[in-house]
């Protein structure tokens, strides 16, 4: 369902991303896994068609990230490290904006929104102002924005970063529904805890580059002792 292949994002001298390579099958749960400022962000735009790869390349349901941006756009859902919403419109309107923008007719918009709203416990709240919402309600809206359009694949920054006990488990939760029905899911995120209990498989990026791709038991495996509790060590302290 993704595919890189030696995707590279190089901004003047700075490498960004260095000859990143992955697969992630249908209804997997990928994680990508790094300290701050290891590339992971930038994977994420890239793939997500905000960036253009200064070479390599990348597919996402079978299409190219620069040649079919159009098509990888109505074929993912996205949530970015930065939510993005607007203070004053209420989940409702942002549902049904977003919707629109994909070209959802507004009887099944409602409807759907609807759902998404009360599978999120959001409809107790969903015509209140956003600008009023935690940060934690904040990001339950934005995920639901990013599913608005039934995407195959899901691709989420740092979905739980910041985010109250209760409400990371709100998040984790919608993920596992994601997973049930065997949609594809990428996530990248610096909480090694999130990732096992999340993901079937972690790329461990670190200075730009995949270090280490596999389940954790496969990455001990792979990965020499040092290097894996360097990592690990980043990830915890960060």
């Amino acid at each position: 369902m993704i595919q890189c292949e030696s995707l590279t994002k190089r901004f003047g001298d700075f490498t960004a991303v260095d000859r990143v390579s992955f697969q992630v099958g249908d209804g997997e749960v990928f994680g990508l896994l790094g300290p701050n400022g290891a590339g992971k962000t930038t994977t994420m735009r890239l793939l997500s068609t905000v960036l253009k790869p200064t070479s390599g390349t990348a597919k996402i349901a079978g299409h190219d990230l620069v040649r079919e941006p159009q098509k990888v756009r109505a074929s993912i859902g996205v949530l970015p490290e930065d939510a993005g919403l607007y203070d004053r419109l209420t989940p409702r309107e942002h549902l049904h904006y977003y919707g629109r923008l994909h070209g959802i007719q507004r009887d099944a918009l409602t409807k759907r929104s609807d759902e998404l709203l009360e599978a999120m416990e959001l409809t107790d709240r969903a015509n209140a102002k956003v600008g009023d919402f935690s940060k934690g309600m904040k990001q339950k809206v934005a995920l639901l924005r990013a599913f608005i359009h039934d995407p195959r694949v899901l691709l989420l920054d740092e979905p739980t970063a910041g985010l109250d006990v209760m409400s990371a488990r709100s998040i984790h939760g919608f993920v596992e529904r994601f997973r049930k029905e065997g949609r594809t899911i990428m996530i990248s995120t610096h909480n090694m805890t999130e990732a096992q209990k999340l993901c079937n498989r972690i790329a461990i990026i670190d200075h730009a580059r995949i270090i280490a791709i596999g389940t954790v038991e496969e990455l001990q495996a792979k990965t020499s002792q040092k290097d894996l509790e360097s990592i690990f060590i980043q990830l915890v302290t960060d």
